[in-house]
């Protein structure tokens, strides 16, 4: 008996492939994966698994990259790709599936001839559209496992329910800075994402990657994690991450695991309350648009602080009454990137001295690259008395998308 089906690994087996008499390998393949027959534990029968398994990546960035790129060389038949970008020179850094020649091409489409120049005998199937209530299960019910490599909240809980809902195994990865985590979530006996994190922070508490930035390899590190246990779930192979949540330290170069608990309370996989998909952009305190402030244009916060867009704050400019004074939150670095012209340079973390040098009576309208750290700043600058304060929805990048396109983005 072939040790993919001893009794060692009983553990993944909801996760096998089925294993129906596919096609024999034929000597191109045989040869090309020469290292994984000679493996006991994979062989042929294991090869065969592996052509047979469909796996989906959400996202073809920093995450969705090394491991788009390993599950291809490893020979799983049939990757399904879903992201709505194209290619920024800022994603270069770390999203290694794309290159300069890319620039602006959908990551679809790149991530589809990267990996069949990469592999040729793989089958790539791209869904060049964001993941929403509405398709999300249409999508991922073609596939046996999921890979997360997303970059939001709202799409972690939208990815998490559906692979509940259906059933699906949940490969999870996140980055941040120099930091990240990895899991397997929607096991049949293990946690889902819900069990370790039943709500999502509040709005703008936890900086994206844009606002706070990643270490460029550490998306390769995490994203091959999750590529490793994607392989093992298919072949059926070894101790997966369920139960267990892997952290990544890069300036330690330390790995450690904590163990997680299925919660019996969990909506999704306890209780099975949430039997369908819900608006998560709603769930996760996210206004239509991209903003994560809950006002329309024009009102006033809570708190005191006005959201404007882009658009006004272009027309309150064009009109030439300076009856305001615009400060910019972002980093010298940003600034030297792209600027709105007439603002001041005030980074975030020199505000509170700054502040005193501010005078109260007039209106102060704060921005950075996307609204989040400006929106902190706002609130600050009410608190310490400042009555007329606005923060600019979007920030810089939807300056540069809705009002000047020669301002680049980054």
């Amino acid at each position: 008996m072939s040790l993919l089906l001893a009794g060692r690994c009983s553990l993944l087996a909801p996760f096998a492939v089925p294993y129906i008499s596919p096609m024999p390998l034929s000597p191109t393949e045989l040869q090309r994966y020469a290292r994984h027959l000679s493996l006991p534990d994979v062989g042929v029968e294991g090869q065969e698994r592996l052509r047979a398994g469909r796996v989906l990546l959400v996202g073809a960035g920093g995450l969705g990259s090394p491991a788009a790129l390993y599950l291809a060389a490893a020979g799983v038949g049939t990757l399904g790709v879903v992201d709505f970008d194209r290619v920024d020179v800022t994603n270069l850094q770390r999203q290694v599936l794309h290159g300069t020649g890319d620039l602006g091409r959908k990551k679809v489409e790149s991530a589809r001839d990267r990996l069949y120049d990469l592999n040729p005998h793989v089958r790539v199937v791209t869904h060049d559209a964001t993941l929403t209530s509405a398709n999300a299960l249409e999508i991922i019910r073609d596939y046996d496992v999921v890979v997360d490599g997303t970059d939001n909240f709202q799409t972690r809980y939208l990815t998490n329910d559906a692979c509940v809902l259906l059933g699906k195994p949940n490969v999870y990865g996140s980055v941040f800075r120099f930091e990240g985590q990895a899991s397997v979530f929607a096991a049949p006996d293990g946690p889902c994402y819900r069990c370790l994190f039943r709500e999502p922070p509040p709005p703008g508490l936890v900086p994206s990657c844009e606002e706070g930035g990643v270490f460029g390899v550490l998306p390769g590190l995490v994203g091959m994690v999750q590529a490793t246990e994607t392989v093992k779930l298919l072949l059926g192979l070894g101790e997966p991450l369920v139960g267990r949540l892997l952290l990544v330290d890069a300036l330690r170069m330390s790995f450690r695991t904590i163990a997680l608990r299925k919660d019996p309370e969990c909506p999704a996989c306890g209780t099975r309350e949430i039997r369908e998909l819900i608006d998560y952009e709603e769930f996760c305190g996210v206004k239509k648009g991209g903003s994560s402030r809950q006002e329309a244009d024009g009102v006033e916060s809570s708190g005191g602080v006005r959201d404007i867009t882009v658009r006004e704050l272009a027309a309150r400019l064009a009109s030439g009454s300076a009856d305001f004074d615009l400060i910019d939150v972002r980093e010298p670095y940003e600034h030297a990137i792209a600027q709105i012209p007439g603002a001041r340079l005030v980074p975030l973390r020199t505000l509170a001295a700054t502040a005193p040098s501010l005078d109260p009576s007039r209106e102060v309208v704060l921005f950075c690259h996307h609204g989040i750290r400006s929106a902190s700043a706002a609130e600050y600058l009410h608190e310490l008395g400042f009555g007329r304060v606005a923060n600019v929805v979007g920030g810089i990048d939807a300056w540069s998308g809705e009002v000047d396109p020669g301002v680049a983005r980054y």
